[in-house]
């Protein structure tokens, strides 16, 4: 006998409908599994014949042919177990067909017949309703999550003798509600505060502008300076996570199987901190199956480049393109896939390979030379797309010892909640655009327009620092977001002069 259950497999964060089709019939006892099945598949006919025998149900012992379509897409990972599990049942005429049309099943299965979660079960159910799917059958620890999308129909089962039983009796089982959905966005502050700061308040202005306006930002500076405290510190000033961009993030976090709560969104926004050993794969995305990698975890958040001259050269080529498009495309001889992209980039850097080019309390002990090669790792193209290039000195002996006084991070979000809100109603009909960090050349002809002053002021400054026509957008893009800090609609001289000093130490030497 013949069954089909639908089940879906991963492309990018993207889902695709994967139809198993099994036939129980006359021949040798053994089961056969076609379709570009990875070893995790093959692997399934095991763990499927010790479980069905295990959770008490007839193992059938026939031909089992089983077939995963589409044939020249490969399928991976063990969320097959509980579909081929179900097919087998149903072939073999365990459990009544009627339902099989209607849902996907996803599931991995332990050899006494439980469930166990598996990774990417949320943006398979947010493509569900696209493929003409009525509801979802995975374990109970993915319940919740799938359950995020709207309009499914989301049953989360603990082991396959449950799942049997609804399959005959589904009048006996309702649907999984989410209650998490009106929470998202509203997480209690409770990150490390900007108030802790002692002194520094150019280097809090940055994060604040960074904060508002979604901009990349570098901290040059002596060891001890405080650049990575400052650094730490972004997340907690930025504004929370709408539902959609929520969603968004959550989706990619399911996919790399970082979901730590499988039945919440992910609330806060992402911040990740790579060692500088890090490889360009595991920064970008890739393998064999393209996952995302650190930038794409990163997605609607932070990424924190610690000691940026010390990464590979070539690892930080691979950011070019990320920070430009917001998106970094993973091609494959079989595959190509997109992922999301949209960060903001945080690095710190010290001036010299000694570390203190600049200071004025230890002298420097680099040549020339030397500080020309440790800053040739940071090409002229890569500092282009870091808007704010901040130099961050030492505190002075009384600063040390002084309490801080700095404003709150809670206060300073509430400064650029304001400024990002002005930008939403801005891009109201841009649909790609979401803070001025992402305006594009037709948005700065129609937002940034200058009078003669300011024109002027930014004209001498690309003479005198020798910026690239990239370099003078971004310091248009800084100066859109100093203004609606200042809750000013047009550009004026000192927002422009403002940004300009945060682009003082390109290509520094």
């Amino acid at each position: 006998m013949l069954a089909r259950v639908w089940s879906a497999s991963i492309v990018g964060i993207d889902a695709v409908k994967v139809g198993v089709e099994v036939d129980v019939s006359g021949g040798l006892p053994g089961i056969i599994i076609l379709g570009l099945p990875d070893s995790a598949i093959q692997e399934s006919k095991e763990r499927v014949k010790a479980t069905l025998k295990n959770a008490g149900f007839a193992f059938p012992m026939r031909k089992i042919v089983i077939n995963l379509t589409p044939a020249d897409l490969r399928k991976e990972g063990p969320c097959f177990d509980l579909p081929i599990s179900v097919g087998i049942l149903a072939a073999s005429d365990q459990v009544k067909p009627d339902l099989l049309g209607d849902y996907l099943f996803l599931g991995e299965v332990s050899l006494d017949g439980s469930l166990r979660p598996v990774a990417g079960v949320l943006p398979i159910a947010a493509s569900a309703r696209e493929m003409g799917i009525v509801g979802l059958v995975v374990p109970t620890d993915n319940a919740q999550e799938a359950a995020v999308v709207e309009g499914l129909k989301v049953h989360g089962f603990a082991n396959v003798s449950q799942v049997a039983d609804f399959l005959n009796q589904p009048h006996k089982y309702q649907p999984v509600e989410l209650e998490e959905k009106q929470d998202v966005g509203r997480t209690e502050f409770n990150r490390i505060d900007l108030k802790d700061v002692k002194g520094q308040s150019h280097a809090r202005r940055a994060l604040e502008i960074a904060a508002a306006g979604g901009h990349n930002l570098v901290f040059v500076g002596p060891p001890g300076s405080g650049k990575t405290m400052l650094a730490r510190r972004l997340p907690g000033i930025l504004p929370a996570l709408d539902f959609s961009e929520a969603l968004e993030v959550t989706r990619i976090h399911s996919v790399a199987g970082l979901l730590k709560n499988r039945g919440t969104l992910v609330r806060d926004r992402p911040f990740r901190s790579p060692h500088h050993s890090a490889s360009g794969p595991s920064l970008v995305g890739g393998g064999s199956y393209p996952r995302p990698g650190e930038i794409s975890i990163a997605h609607q958040g932070v990424l924190f480049l610690d000691e940026l001259t010390e990464f590979k050269r070539d690892v930080l080529e691979f950011l070019r393109q990320p920070l430009e498009d917001g998106f970094v495309t993973i091609t494959r001889t079989r595959q190509s896939v997109m992922f999301p992209a949209q960060f903001t980039l945080v690095a710190s850097t010290n001036p010299c390979p000694c570390g203190y080019y600049g200071d004025t309390i230890q002298e420097c002990t680099c040549s020339p030379n030397k500080r020309e090669q440790y800053w040739a790792k940071l090409s002229g193209p890569l500092m282009d797309r870091i808007d704010l290039q901040v130099a961050v000195n030492r505190l002075k002996p009384e600063e040390i010892t002084q309490q801080p006084k700095g404003e709150s991070s809670k206060t300073v979000r509430e400064r650029v909640q304001k400024a990002r809100a002005i930008a939403v109603q801005r891009f109201t009909n841009e649909t790609s655009v979401r803070c001025n960090a992402q305006m594009q050349s037709r948005h700065l002809s129609k937002w940034c327009q200058l009078d003669d002053s300011a024109r002027n002021l930014l004209e001498a400054a690309i003479r005198k620092l020798g910026l690239s026509a990239r370099a003078s957008d971004r310091i248009l893009k800084v100066a859109r977001t100093i203004a609606d800090l200042a809750g000013d609609e047009n550009l004026q001289p000192n927002h422009v002069a403002e940004a300009i000093q945060y682009r003082t130490i390109d290509r520094m030497q």
